[in-house]
C-alpha cells in the first residue's frame, strides 16, 4: 500500500496548530456574496470575472475575521498552501470564527465555507444557489486528500464560490447532521464514508451524494471528477429546477423514512438471540487472524464481548476462543501501537498488520474494556498477555490524550510530517532499520528485530509497521535467552523508541471534549481500576466525570463538547447513555455511591427527553435543530448506538437501586429496537451485552471491609473472575454508610464478621452465606445461571 503524500504543510506538526481565515459576504452583491475573500493586494489566479467575484465583500464581516486571526497571536501560522509573501493567509472564511478543529483546518481554503447554520441557507435562498455540504473530521485522511486536491485548488473554489453556497461539518460535533445526510449517500450510491460530499436545494433536501471524489477526470482513475460534478449539478439545477426539486422532495421523504423508529416488539428477546448471534459470528470468523474474514478489518464488526457473555454461560468454548484469539490478532498486529500503546482506526489488510493510522479515544475505550474482560476470561500467560494490551492502551490515553483539566481528546490523525517535509500517512509510527540502529543497544536492536519481525526492506514503503508475528517464547528461544531478559530487552528498547519517536513531528491531535466519547474512557478506566488493581485509574476516571460535571453543563443541561469554550449544540442521546454508564462503572471503582447521582440524573434526562414513542431513543430532543427526521439509531457501529448502552445503563441501575422504574425503562429500550434484533442480532451487537444482563440473574457483591482490614485477597477473586452482570461496592467501616444505603438499599445490614473483610454475593436480594474466605467467595461469585433450552421451532 503506497503512502501518500501531500505538500509539504506550512504549519507547524509538532503540535496542533488551527488555520486562519477571512470570508466576506455582500447581501446586495448577488450571487457573487458567497465569495471567499483574498488579501486586498493579491489578485487571484482567476478569470477576471471570477476575480472580480472574490474581491467582493462585507468591509465589516472582513474587519471580523482579521481581528479573529489577529486574536490567534504572532506565533499562527495559517494551514494553507495560499500565502501572502508576509507569510499571512491569503484567503480566509467564516470557518475562522468555529471552534471545531476540523473546521479550522479548512478556514483558508479558497472556498468560502460556511459553517453549518441559517445564515448559510438563507444566503443560498436569496441567491437562488444549490448549496454543497462536505462532512468529515479532523483526523480523516482521505478528508485531508480532498482538502488539498480540491478545496485547496483555486479554480475548483473559484466554481464553488460563484454557483455555491459551501458548507463544512465536523461530524463529531454534529453527528445528527451526519447521520441524517449519510442516509441520503447510502441510498444513493449502496455506500458511505468521510469525507461525505452532498449536494442539497436551499430548504436542506439532498438531490445528489457521494463521498470522496478526485479533483477532475481521469485523477486516480477515476471517470468523472469533483469539478465536473460541480458543474452538472449546477447545471441540473439551473436548467432542469422543478425535476432537481422532485428528486430532492423524494430523497428526503427516503431519507425520514429510513431514520424512523421501527414499531415496537412485544417481550424481550430470548436467549435464543444470543445463541443466533454466535453461531453467525461463527459463520464469518476469521480462523487464522481472528475477526471477520475479508478486509478491511475493523474491531467493532466482531461481538467480542457477546461471544465472551455466550461463553460464560454455554460453556460453549468455541465462542470463548474466538473472541480470545480475535484479541490477540489485533494486538500482535501493526493495528496495535506497540511503541506508544493504544489502537489505529482499523486494519487494511486481513492480517491486522497495515493500519489506517488515525486513533480515536472511542476506539481505545471499547477495546480497553475488551481487553480486561479478555483477561479475566483466560488463564495463565494468555491472560496476562491481554491484561498489558488493557494496561498500555490506558497508559497511552493518560499520557497522550489527557488535558490538564481532566478531560480526555477526541483523536489524532493518521498523518504526520516525515523528514523531506512532505505530510504522509503512518511516519509517525514506522520505522527504518537505520532508525532503530540509531536508537537502540545491540542487544536491544536484536530482540527488536526478531521480535517486531524488522526487515531491511520493511512492510509498508520501505518502513517498518512493528508487529509481532511470533509468541515470546519462540523469540526468547530463537536468541537463546529466557523470555525475562527478553521481556528486559523490550522494554528497554520500546522506552527509547518511544523518546525518539517523541523527536519527530507529531500528528495533528483533535483537542476538543466530546461528552460521550469521555464517557466511554471514564467507563474503561474506571473497569481498568478495578480490574488491574489500579488506583491511579480510577483516579483519573473520577478526575475526567468532574471535568464534564463542571465544563460541560450550562445552566443543569449537558453540552455535546468543549473546545476553548463549551459548544451551544445540547447533548445528544449517546452523551447522556455513554456518560451514565461510565458514572455506574465509576461508582463501582470506587465504592462511593454519590456517582449514582448524576449517572441516574442523565438516564432520566434520557427518559424524559429523548425517548421515541417506540421505546427506543431518538437522537435529539425538540429543542434540538429539526433536521429532515429525528434519528432513532437502529445499528450498532465504531460507537455504539445510545439505546444499547443506555439499555446496560438502565439495568445496572436497577440492580444498583432496586428501583423498579429502571426494569420498566429498560423494557421499554429494548421493546423499541427488539424487531431489528430479532432480524438482525449483528446490526445491534453491543444491546446484546443487555439482552445477557437481563437473561441472566445479576448479582450484588458487597466486599465490607473493617478499619485496618486488608480486603486484597477477596478483591483478587473480584479482579480474576468474569462476572459481568455483577455490581460490585467496596466499602469501609463498621457499618454502612447511611448515605450509601439510602442510595443502595442492598448494603443495609451488612458488615465485617470477625472484624475480617467479608464479602456478601447476593442475587434478587437472597443471599449466600457472607464469607471471608477467598475460595468460597471465588466459588460464589462463579456461580452462573446457564440458558433456557431453545425454543421449539414452530
Amino acid at each position: 500500500m503506497a503512502r501518500l503524500r501531500f505538500p509539504a504543510s506550512p504549519w507547524p506538526a509538532a503540535a496542533f496548530v488551527v488555520a486562519t481565515a477571512v470570508g466576506g459576504c455582500n447581501p446586495s452583491a448577488g450571487r457573487d456574496t458567497a465569495a471567499a475573500l483574498p488579501s486586498a493586494s493579491v489578485t487571484p489566479k482567476t478569470s477576471a470575472a471570477e476575480a472580480d467575484a472574490l474581491t467582493r465583500g462585507d468591509e465589516a464581516l472582513r474587519a471580523r475575521m482579521q481581528s479573529a486571526v489577529a486574536d490567534k497571536g504572532a506565533a499562527y501560522v495559517p494551514r494553507t498552501r495560499h500565502l501572502n509573501p508576509d507569510g499571512s493567509a491569503k484567503y480566509t472564511n467564516r470557518l475562522i470564527f468555529e471552534q471545531s478543529p476540523y473546521l479550522l483546518q479548512h478556514a483558508h481554503n479558497p472556498v468560502n465555507w460556511f459553517p453549518w447554520g441559517d445564515e448559510a441557507f438563507a444566503a443560498a435562498t436569496r441567491l437562488g444557489r444549490p448549496v454543497f455540504l462536505s462532512v468529515g473530521y479532523s483526523t480523516c485522511h482521505w478528508c485531508h486528500v480532498m482538502e488539498e486536491e480540491s478545496f485547496e485548488d483555486e479554480e475548483v473554489a473559484a466554481f464553488l464560490n460563484a454557483n455555491y453556497v459551501a458548507i463544512k461539518v465536523d461530524r463529531e460535533e454534529r453527528p445528527d447532521v451526519d447521520a441524517v445526510y449519510m442516509r441520503s449517500v447510502q441510498l444513493l450510491t449502496r455506500r458511505g464514508g468521510w469525507p461525505m460530499s452532498v449536494w442539497l436545494t436551499p430548504d436542506r433536501q439532498p438531490f445528489f451524494a457521494g463521498t470522496y471524489f478526485p479533483a477532475r477526470d481521469g485523477d486516480r482513475g477515476a471517470a468523472t471528477g469533483f469539478l465536473t460534478l460541480l458543474r452538472r449539478q449546477n447545471d441540473a439545477y439551473v436548467t432542469r429546477p422543478d425535476q432537481v426539486l422532485d428528486d430532492a422532495r423524494r430523497l428526503a421523504a427516503a431519507v425520514a423514512k429510513g431514520l424512523r423508529p421501527p414499531p415496537p416488539a412485544d417481550g424481550w428477546p430470548s436467549a435464543d438471540i444470543l445463541r443466533e448471534a454466535a453461531a453467525r459470528a461463527a459463520e464469518r470468523y476469521d480462523p487464522e487472524w481472528g475477526g471477520s474474514r475479508g478486509r478491511p478489518k475493523f474491531p467493532s464488526s466482531f461481538p467480542i464481548r457477546a461471544l465472551l457473555r455466550h461463553a460464560r454461560r454455554s460453556g460453549d468454548a468455541r465462542s470463548r476462543e474466538m473472541a480470545l484469539t480475535t484479541l490477540e490478532r489485533m494486538a500482535s498486529g501493526g493495528m496495535y501501537d506497540h511503541v506508544g500503546g493504544g489502537f489505529h482506526r482499523y486494519s487494511v489488510d486481513e492480517r491486522w498488520l497495515v493500519p489506517h493510522f488515525e486513533k480515536m479515544l472511542y476506539d481505545n475505550a471499547l477495546l480497553a474494556v475488551a481487553y480486561l474482560e479478555g483477561h479475566q476470561s483466560a488463564t495463565g500467560d494468555r491472560a496476562r498477555a491481554l491484561a498489558r494490551t488493557a494496561r498500555e492502551t490506558l497508559d497511552y490515553v493518560l499520557r497522550d490524550m489527557t488535558a490538564s483539566t481532566g478531560g480526555f481528546f477526541s483523536a489524532t490523525d493518521a498523518d504526520s510530517v516525515g523528514p523531506d517535509g512532505q505530510r504522509e500517512e503512518g511516519y509517525y509510527f514506522t520505522w527504518t532499520l537505520a532508525e532503530l540502529e540509531a536508537a537502540l543497544d545491540p542487544d536491544e536492536l536484536t530482540a527488536v528485530r526478531v521480535h517486531y519481525a524488522v526487515t531491511d526492506a520493511g512492510n509498508f514503503e520501505g518502513r517498518n509497521i512493528l508487529h509481532t508475528p511470533r509468541p515470546r517464547g519462540e523469540v526468547a528461544a530463537a536468541l537463546g535467552i529466557d523470555t525475562t531478559t527478553l521481556d528486559a530487552r523490550l522494554t528497554r528498547a520500546r522506552a527509547k523508541l518511544l523518546a525518539a519517536r517523541g523527536r519527530r513531528p507529531s500528528p495533528l491531535r483533535d483537542d476538543k471534549h466530546i461528552t460521550a466519547w469521555n464517557g466511554l474512557m471514564i467507563a474503561a478506566l474506571a473497569r481498568g481500576g478495578r480490574v488491574l488493581g489500579e488506583p491511579r485509574y480510577t483516579e483519573a476516571a473520577a478526575r475526567a466525570a468532574r471535568f464534564v460535571a463542571s465544563s460541560l453543563r450550562r445552566d443543569g443541561a449537558l453540552h455535546r463538547s468543549r473546545r476553548h469554550d463549551l459548544s451551544p449544540t445540547l447533548a445528544f442521546a449517546e452523551d447522556h447513555a455513554f456518560y451514565a454508564w461510565g458514572l455506574l462503572e465509576l461508582t463501582q471503582a470506587t465504592g462511593e455511591p454519590q456517582w449514582l447521582d448524576p449517572a441516574l440524573a442523565s438516564l432520566d434526562a434520557l427518559d424524559r427527553a429523548y425517548r421515541s414513542p417506540s421505546g427506543a431513543f431518538f437522537r435529539t430532543t425538540e429543542r434540538h435543530e429539526a433536521l429532515l427526521a429525528r434519528q432513532v439509531e437502529q445499528y450498532d457501529g465504531a460507537i455504539p448506538a445510545a439505546s444499547s448502552v443506555a439499555l446496560l445503563a438502565e439495568l445496572m441501575a436497577h440492580t444498583f437501586t432496586t428501583d423498579d422504574r429502571w426494569r420498566r425503562r429498560a423494557e421499554r429500550t429494548v421493546r423499541g429496537l427488539a424487531g431489528v434484533l430479532t432480524a438482525r442480532p449483528s446490526a445491534l451487537e453491543e444491546m446484546l451485552l443487555g439482552i445477557d444482563f437481563h437473561d441472566d440473574v445479576a448479582k450484588e457483591v458487597l466486599i465490607a471491609v473493617p478499619p485496618g482490614g486488608d480486603p486484597a485477597p477477596l478483591l483478587a477473586v473480584a479482579q480474576s473472575q468474569f462476572a459481568p452482570n455483577t455490581m460490585f461496592i467496596v466499602q469501609s467501616g463498621d457499618t454502612p454508610d447511611p448515605a450509601s444505603v439510602q442510595r443502595i438499599p442492598w448494603l443495609e445490614g451488612k458488615r465485617p464478621r470477625a472484624d475480617a473483610p467479608t464479602a456478601y454475593v447476593c442475587e434478587l436480594g437472597a443471599c449466600a452465606l457472607p464469607t471471608s474466605d477467598p475460595d468460597v467467595f471465588a466459588r460464589q461469585l462463579g456461580r452462573i445461571v446457564p440458558y433456557a433450552a431453545p425454543r421449539a421451532s414452530p
